[in-house]
């Protein structure tokens, strides 16, 4: 029922979101004759901040047709590698007529990066993406909005995701490196895990970034919800079923707009002061700063639903039980050991300031994957870095990722 409430008060708010945004360029454009009225600037500043706050934030694109590779320009092109319901698997393909430019190509590893199915898109991931594309061949995991996938499609269980992860590193070939940023660190390590139990090639390298391994150490806001609150409280609580008006009508999420109460209820004041912030640029005619603004919201704010059985067991799972740190995860009949990867070197990276995937959570990978020798080991704490700097923004691009780089390049041979 609170779904519904909440899509009938957003076809309530649509047009006055229009209002509101027609309103703001009758205010500023420059042929308006009430541009040059006393105040317009305020006014203008006060129609566009209401409709950013009273529009709908659609899926963003990619947005990625170039990359520099070796100081030559490349064109990319995104292309659906493989669809699942719940998944796409996209390569961002690179070309180019230069011929020393082409062979460097050729030659770079391949990664599949995989995104979190936590609230927020894909996209989240794309200046991770752009930098990557500088010196590899880049694949990543664009999960499905819940909301999207017909009843018909069965459910999505957390043994799927690991599943799927499974299916995509086979897909790519024995040469790639996987890199998890987040939530999918667990079910990646699980699905790596299970390969080397099955003696089937695993990835080259691996890269945890900022996930929850062990979320006993460290916990933060998110961890002590989870741990807080018992698996009934959040099936009855936060469980509501699609209505119908989309596709997947009928099958039970933990909704987008639920999740993103969440995100800003963890720090209301700095959410706040950024949107009165992007209210002043406006009235001054800080244009590049308003940009920053609306290019940060515009993906904050765009959310997809989690299949209700996916959430539900990743909680319980990965908050609740503790069961990969435990060993007694089964995924499909089989138990997951971390101590059976050998042949895969494995990477994690922490932010210094991570109020998410606290400090030694994602450490922990270390101490589980006890059959890879020490020299193919390697821990990154980026400093000064908070849980998105750790790959997004130039504590990415200028500490994190040369070290990300250059540990996957000495792993190839």
């Amino acid at each position: 029922m609170l779904y519904q409430l909440y899509e009938t008060q957003r076809a309530m708010l649509s047009p006055f979101a229009e209002f509101a945004s027609a309103s703001s360029k009758l205010y500023s454009h420059p042929l308006s004759p009430f541009a040059h009225a006393v105040g317009s600037q305020r006014m203008a500043a006060g129609f566009d901040l209401l409709h950013r706050l009273t529009k709908e934030y659609e899926k963003p694109p990619f947005g990625i047709t170039a990359a520099n590779v070796g100081g030559v320009e490349v064109a990319v092109q995104e292309q659906v590698v493989q669809a699942r319901p719940f998944c796409r698997l996209l390569r961002f393909k690179r070309y180019t007529d230069n011929a020393q430019a082409l062979e460097r190509m050729r030659s770079q590893p391949a990664v599949l990066v995989v995104a979190p199915l936590s609230g927020h898109h894909a996209t989240l991931l794309r200046d991770t993406v752009r930098t990557l594309l500088q010196d590899h061949k880049v694949y990543i995991t664009d999960w499905v909005d819940a909301r999207m996938v017909p009843m018909t499609d069965g459910a999505f269980h957390l043994h799927d995701y690991v599943h799927y992860v499974q299916d995509f590193l086979r897909l790519i070939g024995p040469d790639v490196n996987v890199i998890s940023v987040c939530q999918p660190t667990v079910p990646v390590l699980a699905a790596v895990s299970l390969m080397a139990s099955n003696g089937e090639p695993t990835p080259k390298a691996m890269v945890m970034m900022g996930g929850p391994i062990d979320a006993r150490k460290s916990p933060t806001a998110v961890n002590d919800l989870a741990i807080n609150r018992s698996h009934e409280w959040f099936e009855n609580n936060v469980i509501y079923r699609v209505p119908p008006n989309f596709p997947g009508a009928g099958r039970r999420v933990y909704p987008g707009f639920m999740q993103y109460t969440g995100f800003v209820a963890m720090n209301p004041d700095r959410h706040v002061n950024s949107h009165w912030d992007y209210f002043l640029d406006l009235v001054r005619g800080d244009e590049e700063s308003a940009d920053a603004h609306r290019t940060f919201y515009d993906e904050y704010n765009a959310v997809l639903d989690m299949p209700a059985e996916y959430y539900l067991e990743t909680i319980k799972t990965v908050f609740q039980d503790f069961a990969l740190v435990y060993g007694t995860w089964n995924v499909s009949g089989q138990l997951v050991r971390p101590q059976d990867i050998r042949s895969t070197a494995l990477m994690t990276v922490e932010g210094e300031l991570d109020d998410i995937a606290g400090i030694g959570q994602t450490q922990a990978a270390q101490g589980l994957c006890a059959g890879i020798p020490a020299e193919r080991k390697r821990h990154y704490t980026v400093q000064g870095a908070g849980h998105y700097g750790i790959f997004s923004g130039r504590r990415w691009r200028e500490m994190a990722y040369p070290e990300v780089r250059d540990f996957i390049a000495s792993h190839q041979g």
